[in-house]
C-alpha cells in the first residue's frame, strides 16, 4: 500500500480495517502514516515524504520522490505482493501501478483521480494502470466503465465516521472552548507549501474578524510536524491574538465552529459532512497555478461545490484570497441564519448520499477482484 499524505492515511487506514476483518494474518506493507501504523502496517518510508503539492514544489522534491518510487518499484516486483494498493497520490501511484501491472502484479487504485474536474487525460493511464478503481462518489462508476475501467462504489469513509448529527457543545467542551459566543475553525492545510502560502492570509483574516467580532474564538488544526511553524506564523501575522493551535483535532474543530475558513482539499468534504458553513480558499506557487488553471475543467475546486454543482459556498483562488475579502465572506455566514440553515440540510442529504460501510465494500471488492 502507499498513501502519500494525512487524508490518504486516513483512508488508508480504514481500508485496513475491512481487509484486515477478511484475513486477519494480513501483512501490509509500503509507504504510509500514524494511522495506518496504529493497523501494523510496516512503513517502509513515511507518508510525510510524499505530501508535496503544486508543480513547482514537486520539482523541488522530485529527485527523492522518483528515487523512492523506483526503490519500491524494484522491491515490489522482485517479491510480488497478491495484491497492490495505491491510496490517493495518483502522480506518484499511477506509474508505479503501471509498472507493477505490467509485471504481473494486481493493482487496486482507491479514490479516482478527479478527472471529472481537471487533467481529464489521466483516465488512460488510469486503465493502464489500475485492475479495478474503488471510487468514493457515486457519479465516477458509468464515467470510468465508459472507458472499460472496473470500477466499484464503495460510498466515502469520512461519511461513516461523521456523524450524522453532529454535537457543537460536546465538541466545544473537549476543545475546553465557551458554549456560547462564535468560533472560527482556521484550516490552512497539512502540507508545507499550503502552510506557506495560506496561513499567513488566514491569520490576517483572523485578525480581521477579532477587529469586527472581539468575542470570536479561533481553532487552528495543525499536523504535528507543522504545529510550531503555524504558531510562528501566527504570531507574525495575528500578534497578539488568541489563536488556539492544536496538534491534530481537526474533526473537534469542525464540529465545535461555526464557520470554517478552510484550504481547498478533503477538509472541505469534512466540513461539509459537519455540516458548517465554510469559506474556501487556495494559493500556491504562481507557475503551479497558470499550469493548474489551464487543466481545470469545472468552475469549481472545492469538493462540497463539485458534490452538489453550484457554488453552495464561496471560493477565493490564488489573487482573490485576500483577507479583508475572505473576513467579509466569514461574517456573512454569521448573519445570514436561513441560508446556513439551507445549507446544514444540503449537506445532510450529501451525507446520506456517500454513507456506505466503506472497510467492508472495499475489502469485499479486492476479494473479489483476487477470486477469494
Amino acid at each position: 500500500m502507499v498513501a502519500g499524505e494525512p487524508s490518504g492515511d486516513l483512508l488508508a487506514g480504514l481500508l485496513l480495517d475491512g481487509l484486515q476483518r477478511h484475513w486477519p494474518g494480513l501483512k501490509a506493507v509500503g509507504i504510509g502514516g500514524p494511522q495506518m501504523d496504529r493497523r501494523g502496517f510496516e512503513a517502509w518510508w513515511s507518508a510525510d515524504r510524499l505530501a508535496v503539492r503544486g508543480y513547482a514544489e514537486v520539482l523541488r522534491h522530485y529527485r527523492a520522490i522518483v528515487s523512492i518510487r523506483a526503490q519500491l518499484q524494484r522491491r515490489l516486483l522482485s517479491e510480488p505482493p497478491d495484491v497492490f494498493v495505491g491510496v490517493d497520490a495518483p502522480d506518484f501511484n499511477l506509474p508505479l501501478e503501471r509498472a507493477l501491472k505490467a509485471g504481473g502484479v494486481t493493482t487496486v487504485h482507491f479514490v479516482c483521480p478527479s478527472v471529472w474536474a481537471w487533467r481529464a487525460e489521466r483516465i488512460h493511464t488510469l486503465a493502464q494502470s489500475a485492475d479495478l478503481v474503488l471510487c468514493v462518489f457515486p457519479f465516477e462508476i458509468p464515467l470510468l466503465e465508459r472507458h472499460g475501467i472496473r470500477a466499484r462504489y464503495v460510498g466515502h469513509p469520512l461519511a461513516q465516521v461523521i456523524p450524522l448529527e453532529p454535537d457543537r457543545v460536546a465538541a466545544r467542551r473537549r476543545l475546553q472552548l465557551p458554549v456560547d459566543g462564535p468560533v472560527v475553525a482556521v484550516l490552512p492545510g497539512s502540507r508545507g507549501a499550503e502552510v506557506e502560502h495560506l496561513a499567513p492570509r488566514f491569520f490576517r483574516t483572523a485578525a480581521l474578524l477579532a477587529q469586527a467580532r472581539p468575542a470570536m474564538r479561533f481553532v487552528v488544526p495543525s499536523v504535528p510536524a507543522w504545529r510550531a511553524r503555524v504558531g510562528e506564523l501566527a504570531r507574525r501575522y495575528a500578534p497578539g491574538l488568541h489563536l488556539e493551535i492544536l496538534e491534530g483535532h481537526s474533526h473537534d474543530a469542525l464540529e465545535a465552529c461555526d464557520v470554517a475558513l478552510i484550504a481547498s482539499g478533503t477538509a472541505t468534504l469534512e466540513a461539509a459532512l459537519y455540516k458548517r458553513p465554510m469559506v474556501i480558499a487556495y494559493h500556491m506557487n504562481e507557475l503551479s497555478w497558470q499550469i493548474t488553471r489551464r487543466k481545470m475543467l469545472q468552475p469549481w475546486v472545492g469538493l462540497p461545490n463539485i458534490l452538489c454543482g453550484s457554488f453552495v459556498v464561496p471560493e477565493f483562488l490564488q489573487r482573490q484570497a485576500q483577507p479583508a475579502r475572505l473576513a467579509a465572506a466569514v461574517l456573512e455566514w454569521f448573519e445570514a441564519p436561513s441560508r446556513v440553515a439551507a445549507l446544514e440540510q444540503r449537506f445532510t442529504e450529501l451525507h446520506h448520499e456517500l454513507r456506505r460501510d466503506t472497510p467492508e465494500q472495499a475489502a469485499h471488492a479486492i476479494e473479489e477482484l483476487l477470486g477469494r
